[in-house]
């Protein structure tokens, strides 16, 4: 079974699409407008294998690459584990009919159908929160308890799913720059140090100099880019698993507690 949205999608990709035409409608002319009229083979002739191998392949670099590949694979795991949760709403759990109801003798039958028909590709966070909804409204036959211990259990899965992403993941998402800084440091160091050597000629200086230099910006430049890409794609699985929480809201609201038989209710009503 789908959901169905409340609100229309904001379509993120497609205005991706027309921010780059509307910036490069912009920019392009400058750049023509004020190039400094270097040619295109004058630009590819200064990356050359050995520049692309130094910018690419440092110590510091590789270390980036490590942290950034290991929580790609984490981020990889936990987008498929949503996928998998998602598989719940397509599973008879609850009854769908138009205009049926639950009454509280159906609840204990209902929950061992659910734990019956969730053990097959389970745990779902759907089949436990209407397991414990069922459970609660067994004893106590009051649709209001069953709300709150859904949305109680709703919390619970929230914070369980925001307290493991901010554990592995979030520590390599800061390891990277951290990393790229520390390589910055290393050519900073390596550069300032040769102040301090007397036997060398100034061609030699400043070719050693720049050389070091290199090695500081090409260490902050690769895990800068990998540090903005890894942030997009935890922000996209962290936005996935809270609209996942949600969604299971959504459907023990739709049904589950709009389904419920009241019986304190009806009794208020006759007196």
């Amino acid at each position: 079974m789908s959901l169905r949205s409340s609100h229309k999608p904001a379509r993120e990709w497609l205005l991706l699409v027309v921010a780059l035409v509307v910036v490069g409608a912009v920019v392009i002319p400058l750049w023509q407008f004020t190039g400094s009229g270097e040619t295109r083979a004058e630009f590819l002739a200064k990356w050359t294998p050995e520049r692309i191998s130094k910018l690419l392949l440092g110590p510091e670099q590789v270390a980036c690459y490590l942290c950034f590949v290991w929580a790609t694979l984490v981020l990889i795991v936990r987008s498929r584990e949503v996928s998998r949760q998602r598989a719940a709403f397509h599973l008879e759990l609850l009854p769908t009919d138009e205009g049926a109801r639950i009454l509280p003798e159906d609840a204990r039958p209902l929950a061992r159908k659910v734990d019956q028909v969730s053990s097959r590709g389970g745990p779902y966070i759907l089949a436990n929160m209407i397991r414990l909804g069922l459970g609660k409204y067994a004893v106590s036959k009051a649709a209001p308890d069953v709300a709150e211990v859904v949305r109680n259990q709703a919390d619970i899965e929230y914070g369980r799913l925001t307290a493991s992403m901010g554990g592995l993941v979030s520590y390599l998402a800061w390891a990277i720059p951290a990393i790229g800084f520390i390589g910055t440091v290393r050519g900073l160091a390596g550069s300032f140090g040769l102040g301090g050597t007397q036997e060398i000629d100034n061609a030699t200086f400043l070719r050693v100099a720049t050389d070091q230099l290199k090695i500081a910006f090409d260490c902050t430049l690769v895990a800068l880019v990998l540090s903005i890409v890894l942030m997009y794609l935890l922000h996209s699985v962290q936005r996935s698993e809270e609209t996942l929480v949600i969604d299971c809201q959504e459907y023990c609201q739709e049904h589950l507690l709009l389904r419920l038989y009241d019986p304190r209710a009806d009794g208020g009503e006759k007196n």
